[in-house]
């Protein structure tokens, strides 16, 4: 990265930032119950896809007919609404997250926001009942109101990022970091570097086949977080 260049930075939240232990996985279910009057007998999977693409599935899986997206949404924001408080108590801030949101959003040519699937509003609800909400800059992120596919997140948060800073955020000043062999298609396919965190489901192997530029086991160490971010462009490949 040329000395001086704005840097895009983009956090996923789930699993990398924040474990919501069963409380994530449970709205989904919830409010299909909800929106259909039946109980989801059919479980999906869930790490880095969108919110209302897991939903979709789910219907699909059922042989329901979707509602219109907005009642989706609406519905799942409600039902972890009602359970803030046990995601609270359940879930936790990953180790180093805090440090190393806090340490990049000092440096002056960082702008740091989220790349989520998450819809926006439950985005904001997770980073804020873990104290994450003030290290970003939401209205420069991508959330699973922007698009069903996350790889169609990347554009989003490029063109919203480029608005609000008057600076081009091409793909060797836009890095993504997130836990799941998703997240790093989703950097891959728009160009931006990604750096993996071995803090979720996936093992930092299955991050690197993905093709992750850099895979760390966690955030603890800030200083590593720090120079992964700032390492120039182009994509540099982490060891095998």
């Amino acid at each position: 990265m040329p000395t001086g260049k704005r840097i895009l930075l983009l956090w996923d939240i789930d699993g990398t930032l924040i474990d919501g232990a069963h409380v994530v996985g449970s709205i989904y279910p919830l409010a299909f119950e909800r929106l259909t009057g039946r109980p989801a007998r059919h479980r999906v999977a869930i790490a880095g896809r969108t919110e209302l693409d897991i939903m979709d599935e789910l219907f699909a899986r059922h042989g329901v007919d979707p509602p219109a997206p907005e009642r989706v949404g609406a519905e799942l924001s409600a039902q972890l609404r009602r359970r803030a408080a046990e995601l609270r108590t359940v879930g936790r801030t990953l180790p180093g997250a805090a440090e190393a949101l806090r340490a990049l959003g000092a440096r002056p040519e960082v702008a740091q926001s989220v790349l989520t699937g998450n819809l926006r509003d439950n985005a904001a609800l997770k980073l804020g009942l873990f104290g994450l909400a003030g290290f970003v800059d939401p209205a420069v992120g991508a959330y699973g109101n922007d698009g069903r596919e996350r790889a169609a997140l990347l554009p989003v948060a490029r063109r919203r990022a480029t608005a609000a800073h008057g600076t081009d955020f091409a793909a060797d000043a836009t890095v993504l970091i997130g836990d799941t062999p998703r997240d790093v298609h989703t950097g891959r396919s728009g160009g931006a570097r990604v750096i993996a965190v071995a803090s979720g489901a996936s093992s930092a192997e299955v991050l690197r086949q993905a093709g992750a530029d850099v895979v760390l086991a966690d955030l603890r160490d800030t200083a590593a977080v720090v120079r992964a971010v700032r390492a120039p462009g182009p994509a540099v490949r982490s060891p095998r």
